[in-house]
């Protein structure tokens, strides 16, 4: 009888988050109705707010599960290995491409900017602890390093996502982490 409940809060909650999402698509949170939402999950309101307090709170824990799921991706590898690197990033990136439509929305211009700032940090965090493992090799504060490869990168990301992702995780992370690496001139053969 339990996991006959889990399983319709579970499909409760994924609809819920779904028809935010599409909902978020064509137009920012702040325009959306609790009533939409529950209109197009065909679930009512008094179900909703046994979930969730507000439209927020659902959003918060979409954007809360994505950020999880990243940090683990992130925390599963040696930074210290060119190789890991490029392999973390493509775990990170396919993530993205299985989870593309809340993902793409989440990081369109109708996402959460708290949102957007709290993926950069993370991958600040994991992005300064490579840099300070190869420390003896930087000309510049590591931080400030940093901070311009995770901007860059997640904007190359997005243009990634909303362009349809026309080149594979592989080939986006081989970039990434050649420009992390070496900069502009990685590029030029």
């Amino acid at each position: 009888m339990n996991s006959k409940i889990d399983r319709r809060i579970k499909y409760t909650q994924m609809v819920l988050k779904e028809s935010l999402i599409k909902l978020m698509k064509e137009k920012p949170i702040t325009s959306i109705t609790i009533k939409e939402v529950c209109e197009l999950a065909d679930i009512n309101r008094s179900t909703f707010y046994s979930h969730y307090k507000d439209l927020y709170d659902l959003l918060h824990q979409i954007e809360d599960g994505i950020i999880e799921d990243m940090n683990e991706t992130l925390s599963a590898y040696n930074y210290t290995k060119n190789e890991e690197a490029i392999q973390m990033t493509e775990k990170l990136l396919e993530y993205l491409v299985k989870n593309r439509e809340s993902c793409q929305t989440l990081f369109s211009e109708h996402g959460n900017p708290t949102f957007q700032k709290k993926v950069m940090s993370l991958a600040h965090r994991h992005s300064l602890k490579s840099l300070m493992a190869d420390r003896k090799n930087l000309p510049y504060n590591a931080e400030y390093l940093s901070l311009y490869i995770v901007n860059g990168s997640i904007h190359l990301v997005q243009h990634w996502l909303k362009n349809g992702l026309k080149e594979s995780p592989k080939e986006i992370a081989e970039i990434l982490i050649s420009l992390a690496n070496k900069g502009l001139s990685s590029l030029q053969h």
